[in-house]
């Protein structure tokens, strides 16, 4: 029987009465998980699904000021008291098996809901259920398997980051200390006959020995522990071979000198790590250099109504909002920033953000976060600061929000960086075995060859990089993808769906005019805080049409997709929609488009659409038609169909009439027969459509329609170069699979030499960097080219 103190709590297992033998065990104070692995030697296994936050005292009192509440509030980006969001800052991520680790954190604790990793800041976005695990265990836990996050909390406000020189202080270490070994092996490698160079080659040999022992104990330390605690979590990282190589080279070369068989290999060992240490400072300035940063250099176009100080409403992009302005956030549209509430009834729905779709009432001062999302009317805020996009983007590319529209090259290089490992550390004992038996003086080279020059960063960073720069490059033309795998779905699209209201139609330049009963001045006043509330294209450009009325608190609002918008205000009930919706006969003679009004159920009239179609139109569809089947479908009546018949080319279906749920089974229809569709709407009325096609785009015109059913959003503006956006995604496509192509190729050519033991360890060190380096080059370079063409 043996009795051990628990690390975490100092509980004796004396006192608990506690048998263990060589099976894993819990204490019974604190629950915390150990396995044995010797006799007389107790370390702790930190099994988060059984008990998060067991850990030695000693690095859990590093993180107790994350118990601090207040120190909390300031680095969450979100907080509900059940679910939190948080961005670290891991200076350890560097290659793709770093990204598909940290990327499944759920896997090693169910609190985890997702976890998404920006791979050129070195940053995790994690979502998690505080009520489960808290933000100090949450630390632990990425410091458990070798990510340790750098906080600070005086940097913090500022996104100042402390510069890591880490990585140059031990590139520095092994690179004298390869100088030097170099240096002390000339006679061995010349085999010079002189005296002294003989008396003392055994004291050369144990300089070179004591030189290799902070190259291996202090340079190469990350690699060693980043393979460990990969392997004590399970996991299979890159960094086990390169560890594995390494240490194998200093156990053989330090046996050889003590037993004086011969010199050993320090020259390979040191020279190996300086290299590997060289190509991730060459590849850290690369990555760097081609930083793929969407968030801020890309166009993103988000409109927000922004009230002035003398009552009037102009519409802003999101990043020009500063502290302390007022805004107008209507009906079914996203709060951008953090706010207080100031006027109107708030049920904020925070689905956008946590998943869940659950609806909060909020009172006049109470504090709204960025990314709920308005449900009833329209209200007013002020800002707590200004607006962060890469919040928003963020928001809009949560895995919550993923469907099963599958990712053909992400799911490629997910399962390179699973298996990659597994299949060299085969090749490489397969390849010693039998140097062993052929030239046994060849068969440490060899295997160590082997776990260096084969990397799987170069063909998993190809679709990463060359995406990345496909999403910068369409910003920049104001075409706003969700994420990379957008661009996979859009390459593969042959049926294009528009809308036509607000998609095709220009509503700016749309003329309106009204046949009907006169209205009274307290009726154009709830009609206009009526129509305040909404974002439908009709309802905008109405609102802009009519005189200043003071604007009213409707007592109730509610909005009926497809049909029309209802508000009340004291005694006075307002409908404004469809003819059928405000209770008025079908027209027969007039098929314009045309907007409906009553009042407490007494008709008044109509409101009379003349539809200007966007610039560009009939040259964009020629384009299209020769390599998609184009449809329009649209909710309005047939008064339009001539004039689209003359504008669009034969071939162009036309269908009207149609309800939102009719374009959803329209489009479902299609698919199951086979057809890859696009679908192009207004991202609010169309969400519905929106989320079922195979890639789903909102046009933007001034309005906030930020709505995670749609993949894109398209400025107005550049509608008519839509058939420039689809191509250029197929040309990406094309670009990855010459960069595979590449990829494969290099390690190919790597494994033959290094498995026929023509090459030497130092030499793949060099080459395994540059590998990586030469694919994101060329993908870089040909994506430019590719953007150079687009207007």
């Amino acid at each position: 029987m043996e009795h051990h103190t628990c690390f975490h709590c100092g509980l004796n297992t004396k006192d608990s009465e506690i048998l263990f033998d060589d099976k894993p065990f819990c204490c019974n104070g604190c629950k915390t998980v150990y396995e044995i692995f010797s006799a007389n030697d107790l370390t702790c296994y930190y099994d988060l699904q059984k008990s998060p936050g067991s850990t030695p005292k000693e690095i859990e009192g590093k993180y107790n000021f994350l118990e601090n509440e207040k120190i909390i509030e300031k680095l969450l980006e979100f907080n509900d008291g059940k679910t939190q969001i948080i961005t670290l800052y891991i200076p350890n991520i560097h290659c793709s098996s770093c990204i598909w680790i940290l990327e499944n954190l759920n896997k090693l604790h169910s609190a985890v809901s997702s976890s998404i990793v920006n791979f050129g800041k070195k940053t995790i976005r994690i979502t998690y259920n505080a009520e489960t695990i808290s933000l100090k265990d949450l630390v632990i836990l990425l410091n458990s398997i070798g990510y340790e996050p750098f906080i600070s909390l005086d940097d913090y406000g500022t996104s100042k980051k402390n510069i890591d020189r880490s990585l140059i202080y031990k590139l520095g270490f092994a690179g004298f200390a390869f100088g030097n070994v170099m240096f002390l092996s000339f006679p061995e490698y010349f085999e010079v006959n002189e005296f002294w160079l003989e008396q003392y080659k055994p004291l050369f040999r144990w300089l070179m020995f004591s030189y290799s022992i902070p190259v291996v104990f202090y340079s190469a330390q990350e690699y060693f522990i980043s393979a460990f605690k990969g392997l004590r979590s399970k996991i299979l990282n890159i960094d086990v071979p390169i560890a594995l190589g390494v240490f194998v080279l200093f156990i053989r070369s330090t046996v050889e000198i003590i037993f004086d068989y011969g010199s050993g290999f320090f020259d390979s060992l040191t020279g190996l790590v300086f290299f590997l240490l060289l190509g991730k400072f060459f590849q850290q300035k690369t990555y760097t250099f081609l930083s793929f940063e969407r968030d801020y250099k890309s166009y993103f176009p988000i409109g927000i109504t922004k009230i002035l100080p003398n009552g009037k409403e102009e519409s802003i992009q999101v990043y020009d909002i500063e502290k302390g302005d007022r805004l107008l956030i209507r009906n079914e549209e996203l709060i951008p920033v953090d706010c207080i509430l100031i006027k109107g009834k708030a049920h904020i729905d925070y689905s956008f953000v946590t998943g869940e779709s659950k609806t909060i009432s909020k009172n006049s001062g109470d504090k709204l976060f960025a990314g709920g999302k308005q449900l009833d009317g329209s209200i007013e805020v002020d800002v707590l600061k200004s607006v962060e996009q890469s919040y928003l983007t963020q928001l809009w590319s949560n895995d919550v929000f993923k469907t099963d529209k599958e990712a053909v090259f992400t799911s490629i290089t997910n399962k390179i960086s699973k298996s990659f490992t597994i299949a060299i550390l085969s090749i490489a004992f397969i390849s010693t075995s039998y140097w062993l038996l052929i030239d046994s003086s060849k068969a440490l080279n060899v295997f160590t060859a082997i776990l260096i020059i084969a990397c799987p960063c170069a063909l998993a960073l190809s679709a990463p990089f060359t995406f990345g720069n496909i999403l910068r490059i369409l910003g920049m033309k104001k075409f706003y993808l969700k994420n990379a795998s957008v661009i996979e779905q859009l390459a593969k699209i042959d049926t294009i769906i528009f809308d036509k209201t607000g998609t095709i139609t220009a509503n700016k330049d749309t003329s309106i005019s009204y046949e009907g009963l006169e209205l009274s001045e307290d009726e154009e006043s709830i009609l206009k805080s009526t129509l305040r509330g909404s974002n439908h294209p009709l309802s905008r450009a109405l609102y802009d049409l009519l005189n200043e009325n003071n604007i009213v608190t409707l007592d109730t609002y509610e909005e009926h997709l497809g049909k029309g918008i209802e508000g009340k205000y004291k005694e006075t009930q307002i409908k404004i929609g469809s003819a059928p919706f405000v209770g008025y006969a079908t027209e027969s003679v007039n098929l314009n488009t045309a907007v409906h009004v009553s009042t407490n159920n007494n008709y008044k009239g109509k409101f009379t659409f003349y539809n200007a179609y966007r610039k560009g139109l009939s040259q964009l569809f020629n384009k299209l038609k020769t390599h998609y089947d184009l449809v329009i479908l649209s909710g309005d009546n047939e008064g339009e169909k001539e004039n689209l018949t003359k504008l669009l080319p034969a071939k162009t279906k036309l269908l009207f009439n149609q309800k939102p749920e009719d374009k959803l089974e329209y489009i479902k229809y299609h698919q199951s027969e086979g057809a890859n569709v696009l679908m192009i709407g207004d991202g609010l009325n169309d969400a519905g459509a929106l989320a079922q096609s195979n890639v789903g785009i909102a046009i933007s015109e001034n309005v906030n329609v930020f709505s995670p059913a749609c993949d894109a959003i398209l400025d107005a503006s550049k509608f008519n170069q839509l058939f420039g956006y689809i191509k250029i995604t197929k040309t990406a496509i094309k670009i990855i699979k010459w960069s595979f192509l590449l990829s494969f190729i290099y390690n190919f050519i790597g494994l033959y030499f290094a498995v026929s033991g023509q090459l030497s360890p130092v030499f793949a060190a060099i080459l395994m960097p540059l590998s990586s380096i030469s694919v994101v080059a060329f993908t870089t370079l040909a994506t430019n080219l590719a953007g150079k063409k687009l207007k």
